[in-house]
Order: structure tokens, then sequence, then C-alpha cells
């Protein structure tokens, strides 16, 4: 029995590594004899960096000091690969929405400074290709941190300069670009998120209630970013707000395609070239795969890594398993997927917080239970 396992990491909870090794205790249990490979996975969020320095091993580990999402003095590194120039660089490290306590967040304060500074470094330090990981972020500022580490500066109607936050994208009036130019430095946004800048399905009011933002306050976010879209189409007359994936990261990837005209890749493609996930579906003779992350609902199937992986699978006919920490989706919309089957860690018997803290013993619990159920006696 091969089985291949490639979960996600799990939100507040349990890191893909922590995940993969829960799995791989229980596919142990139901099958002693299994043979198991272990794929490293990110979406362009938490992880990113592990999954990069995984699929190659040369690069460099670089760390400097920043800033945390609430400007607080830390520590956080980017990856570096000196022959060819490249830098790697991981939104969550520094600007990360793990970074915070549950209180603590709060998407009209937070800012993506933090990770403007470890790409300013990577810059200085001679890279010509930047390959960034936009999930898993704590801000709603339209990479206007970023922007500001780069050199821009964003004023006000008089003239005073702004912090770089949620709460300022409403008092922007002027954007002064750099006088340095990063035309000879290539951006790659990496992010598996379609969602435009503003308006319904924006930035604001899809992902800013996680990130600390009551209804009141998403919709002040919301016409934040819109003010930003104004003032970047009047002074660099750009318009980018629709481009599918521009309300990643609460705009940042919106941001750096103004600012820096990065190229938008999917994580999900972009990990798949780096693992060569295909060749090991076609070589190794993979009898199932095991995934998961922390939730599965109605935005896993719009380039969600579950998605593409279940695509990818199909090519090779082999049946995907999943295990989530909270499931909504009903049997037909898991069939739609391309999932066998897909179990959730939360219970509304158990104690409030018991699926976060005890996570890994219920990955395994639902790993053997699954298998049992789709294979009846070990096999």
């Amino acid at each position: 029995m091969n089985v291949l396992l490639a979960p996600d990491a799990f939100k507040d909870s349990v890191t893909a590594e922590a995940a993969a090794e829960a799995m791989k205790q229980g596919v142990l249990v139901f099958n002693a004899e299994a043979t198991i490979h272990t794929m490293a996975v990110s979406d362009g969020g938490e992880g990113f960096l592990a999954a990069v320095a995984r699929y190659q091993p040369n690069v460099e580990r670089v760390e400097i000091a920043t800033s945390d999402p609430l400007g607080r003095s830390i520590k956080a590194h980017y990856l570096w690969n000196a022959k060819s120039h490249t830098a790697y660089v991981e939104l969550a490290a520094a600007s990360g929405i793990e970074l915070l306590t549950k209180t603590e967040r709060d998407a009209r304060k937070t800012s993506t400074l933090g990770t403007g500074i470890l790409i300013k470094h990577a810059i200085d330090r001679g890279a010509t290709m930047i390959y960034l990981g936009i999930g898993g972020s704590a801000t709603n500022d339209g990479a206007m941190g970023i922007a500001q580490a780069l050199g821009y500066r964003f004023l006000d109607a008089n003239n005073h300069s702004l912090s770089p936050n949620g709460e300022s994208l409403n008092k922007i009036k002027h954007i002064i670009s750099p006088k340095e130019t990063y035309a000879n430095i290539q951006f790659v946004a990496v992010n598996d998120v379609q969602n435009p800048l503003f308006g319904p399905t924006g930035a604001a009011y899809t992902f800013a209630k996680q990130k600390g933002a009551s209804e009141a306050t998403i919709e002040i976010l919301d016409q934040g970013l819109q003010n930003l879209d104004i003032q970047v189409s009047k002074s660099l007359e750009r318009k980018e707000a629709l481009t599918p994936g521009a309300g990643a990261a609460g705009g940042t990837a919106y941001g750096l395609r103004v600012f820096c005209n990065a190229e938008f890749i999917k994580g999900t493609d972009f990990i798949f070239e780096l693992s060569g996930l295909e060749n090991l579906l076609s070589e190794k003779n993979i009898d199932l795969i095991i995934t998961g992350e922390g939730k599965i609902d109605g935005q896993t199937i719009h380039g969600k890594f579950i998605h593409g992986l279940t695509q990818m699978a199909k090519k090779f006919q082999i049946p995907v398993f999943a295990i989530c920490g909270k499931l909504e989706m009903d049997r037909a919309q898991l069939k739609q997927l391309g999932l066998q089957d897909a179990r959730e860690l939360y219970d509304p018997n158990l104690p409030d917080g018991y699926s976060f803290t005890h996570a890994a013993t219920l990955i395994q619990k639902h790993v053997i239970a699954m298998l049992q159920d789709a294979f009846g006696a070990t096999p």
C-alpha cells in the first residue's frame, strides 16, 4: 500500500509537517506495512519557505531584524539562492496572522511593512528574482507597508506621511514613487486566491473578518481599498483592481502588481512543479492520497491546493481523502471537489477549542476510521 500524505497547515492549530506526521501514524496503525511518501505543501501561506527549502536544498536561510504586523521588533527570514540571485519570501513570516493572538488581530492596525523590510534586504543583496508566498496574512493594507519599505510615500490631504496600515487607506491623497526603480527585478506573487481587490467578493468582505474586523470595519476597509485604487490610477496610471487574485492577502497581491509589476502564479502550480508531483504519481504507484487543511468549504473548489491536488490525482485515477478542522460541504459537493471522503476534527460535543489543541491526536484517529470505512480490513 503506497500512500502520499500532502496536508497543508491547519490554521491556529498544527503545521503541515505536524499534520503529516499525525496522518502517518494513523496510516501505520491501519497498515503497518504501508509505504508512505510525504509532500511538503503550501498554497503560498505558512509553510511556503519550508516547502521551498525541501525541494531546493541549495538555498540559504537569511535571518534579519524586521517588524511584525503591529510594528513590534522580531526576527524573520527569507531564503536565498546565490547562484540564481533568487529570493523566496513568505508573507506570513513577518506579516502573518499566526504572529498575533486572537485579541491582537485588527485589520485596521496591521501592516505588511515587516515583509517589505525582508524584500528590501533581498534586493540590496542582489536579488533579480523574488518569489513571494502571500497567504496567511494578518493584514488589509493593499501592500502599503511593502511599498513604503521600497521607498514609496503615501501622503494625506495635508501632505503628511501616513502609517502603512488598513485604516490609512481612506486617507491617501498622493502617492510619491521612489527614485530607485525595480525594473530589473522580477517579482512573482504565489497564491491560490482569485478574488478582486474590493467589492462583495473582494479582500475586505471575504477575508477581513478572520483578521479581527467587525462588519462596520469591513465596510471601511473596503472603501479604503477603493481609494487606494483611485490614487494608484491617478499617480501610477495602473488599473489592476479587477485582476483575478488582486484581493489576495488583504490586497497585497494588488500592491505587488502596481508597485512592483509582479506576476501572479497559482500556489498549486508552483508547488506541483517544485515537488515534481506528476512524476511521483506516475512512477511510484501511489494507491491513495490523504490531504487536509483547516477548513474545506465553498472556497476550496476555487483554486485552493486541495482542488488542484484532486485534479492532478484524477489523471492517474488515484482516490483522495481529506481531514480538515471544519467541513462545510455535503457529500455531493465533496464528490464535485474530487474527494472520496472527508472528515472534520470539529465536534460540538467536545469543549471549545479542543479540536485545535488536540488536533494531532484527532487527525490520527480520523485517518484510521476513514481508511477502515473505505477499505474494511487492513489491506
